[in-house]
């Protein structure tokens, strides 16, 4: 693992994200149990690799409910009590938010790499993990303040209902690999990923808290950081299908295999599971001795597990249930039968007869009648039509051909409807700088508008460039064809969102933009835009390039600045 560099880290991507007093959630809603760490004796033994190093028993500052640390933060409730150090979740009175707070004496063994982690986790700036906002060595303490989400639900408390469905799953692993990939790039590692420290807020993000700080708060350390946490992230997909933990001692709620059998593939624990993630959980633990079902390479690093996740077939959300119309009620008056009793369900109804043709001799004498009025019709449209052509003698029907013809070309010359073209495969571009958000690349064409794929937050704009070229994504069709039309769903409205669509030749392009051929490009200030084709190109891979986005406000997944979320994505061609 590359160990954590003090190179420079994108400013504009990230500069809205790391200050230490980054605006957080707001919400009042109780989040107490969600946002308790909960300890277990195994949990390093078990569930993530790492080792604890043993650490000086300090003991802990004399707190209480209503302290007030840097003359603004008040503790409210103690959640965790241990080994010299203290949770809390308190309140920032300057901002008026809730905020967590953990607190340990400044002589305690671990203060000086607690400070260190703290801030090197807020640095990253990554808004899928919970952020650090403040870490202060004052008065004889040290103390570390991170966002507190109360609108967000630990996958523990998920887990205790059942487990999680085929497509939450996909976007549970999906979303936290590639948000561990991204700080393990910076050098960050988690150590104790477990179902305490993963979260789904009430728009259905995951976000990781703990990074970095959860760790060196225990003393924890490993000498394979990158593989300890692939396969925290295997244990996490584990348990999300089977409602198991994957080792033989029971752990965050979740009864543990049967001893002596071994590990065995989340398939053969529970009937129905999605046999692609069953894979991907086991090969994410087959660092600690499995194998994979088809005997696919192991995962041992983040990258890696985001690459086998790229690979295999997007899980989609399932398909709403269908209720019928209720039936209509008509009325029950029908010519001939008013007045009749209705007929009891399932009874057969017989067919009514005709009426009798008429039989007298009125009757005769009108058949006669009209019969003859028939013949002489005919007889009279044969003579005309006889005339006409005599008329006409030997002109030619060039007139005639020529009308027909010009009717012809002119419904070949109707235009084609337009035909949805299903979007494949999708996979993020990055010219410069870091990704944007990788793993939720799949929100864009799940069919659900109340997903979404974000940009970073940006400090200027609307253009993106210098700090950016644009960001994008490229749609794998399947294969080569002719694209008219994309449509494209916005979450945030302003002045303004400029697309561009090119064609390329895969998802990881041979060339830059300027080797691509353009298809289209359109600006909006709204929140749905069109783009049609200026060339009729046929291509199997689209990227959709954003160069210019709107001023937003702030969110729960960022703060205020120049950014865009893309709801949905759809061709025709």
């Amino acid at each position: 693992m590359a160990e954590r560099s003090t190179a420079a880290v994108d400013v504009a991507d990230n500069s809205g994200d790391k200050s230490l007093t980054a605006e957080a959630d707001q919400s009042t809603a109780d989040g107490v149990a969600q946002n308790r760490e909960r300890d277990t004796d195994i949990d390093e033994a078990q569930g993530n690799g790492g080792h604890e190093r043993p650490g000086k028993k300090a003991s802990p500052p004399e707190l209480h409910s209503g302290h007030k640390l840097a003359r603004r933060y008040r503790l409210e409730e103690c959640v965790t009590r241990l080994d010299g150090f203290s949770s809390w979740r308190a309140v920032d009175e300057k901002l008026r938010r809730a905020v967590g707070v953990h607190v340990l004496p400044a002589d305690h063994t671990r203060a000086r790499s607690v400070l260190a982690a703290a801030r090197s986790s807020a640095l990253l700036g990554d808004p899928r993990f919970v952020q650090v906002l403040d870490a202060v060595e004052e008065n004889d303490l040290v103390y570390v303040v991170h966002e507190w989400l109360p609108d967000a639900t630990e996958l523990t408390t998920l887990l205790s209902a059942g487990p999680l469905e085929p497509h939450d799953a996909y976007q549970l692993v999906s979303q936290v690999a590639s948000a561990m990939a991204a700080a393990h790039r910076e050098g960050l590692a988690h150590l104790r990923l477990n179902p305490n420290a993963v979260l789904r807020t009430s728009t259905g993000q995951w976000r990781i808290r703990g990074l970095a700080v959860n760790a060196a708060l225990r003393g924890i350390s490993s000498d394979t950081p990158q593989r300890t946490d692939t396969e925290a992230i295997g244990a996490l997909l584990y348990a999300a299908l089977t409602q198991r933990w994957p080792y033989e001692n029971d752990a965050y709620g979740l009864t543990g295999l049967p001893k002596d059998l071994g590990l065995i593939a989340p398939d053969q624990v529970r009937a129905g599971i999605h046999r692609g993630l069953s894979e991907l959980a086991m090969r994410a633990l087959a660092n600690d001795g499995a194998t994979a079902s088809r005997h696919e390479s192991p995962c041992t690093t983040p990258e890696e597990l985001v690459k086998a996740i790229g690979e295999m077939p997007r899980v989609r959300p399932p398909e709403p249930a269908f209720t019928a119309p209720p039936e209509y009620q008509g009325t029950s008056y029908q010519q001939g039968t008013y007045g009749r009793p209705a007929p009891r369900p399932g009874a057969v109804q017989p067919v009514p007869a005709p009426p009798p043709p008429l039989q007298s001799r009125t009757g005769k004498a009108l058949k006669w009648a009209v019969s003859a009025l028939l013949i002489a019709a005919l007889g009279l449209g044969s003579w005309q039509l006889a005339d006409a052509l005599m008329d006409q003698g030997g002109k030619s029907t060039k007139d005639s051909q020529t009308q027909t013809q010009d009717g012809n070309d002119k419904n070949e010359q109707q235009p084609k409807p337009a035909v949805p073209i299903q979007i494949r495969n999708a996979q993020e571009y990055v010219v410069s700088g870091d990704a944007q958000a990788p793993g939720d690349v799949g929100n864009t064409y799940d069919g659900n508008s109340s997903t979404y794929w974000r940009t970073k937050r940006y400090n200027a704009g609307p253009k993106l460039a210098p700090y950016k070229p644009g960001v994008g994504i490229i749609y794998d069709l399947g294969s080569a064809k002719t694209v008219s039309t994309a449509t494209i769903g916005l979450r945030y409205p302003g002045d303004h969102t400029t697309v561009h669509l090119y064609a390329t030749d895969s998802l990881t392009p041979s060339t830059g933009i300027d080797g691509m051929k353009e298809i289209g490009t359109a600006t909006t200030s709204g929140t749905s835009l069109t783009v049609k084709a200026a060339k009729q190109l046929k291509t199997q891979f689209v990227l959709l390039w954003i160069t210019d986005v709107p001023s937003a406000p702030s969110d729960g997944y960022s703060g205020a600045g120049y950014k865009q979320a893309i709801t949905d994505v759809k061709f025709t061609g």
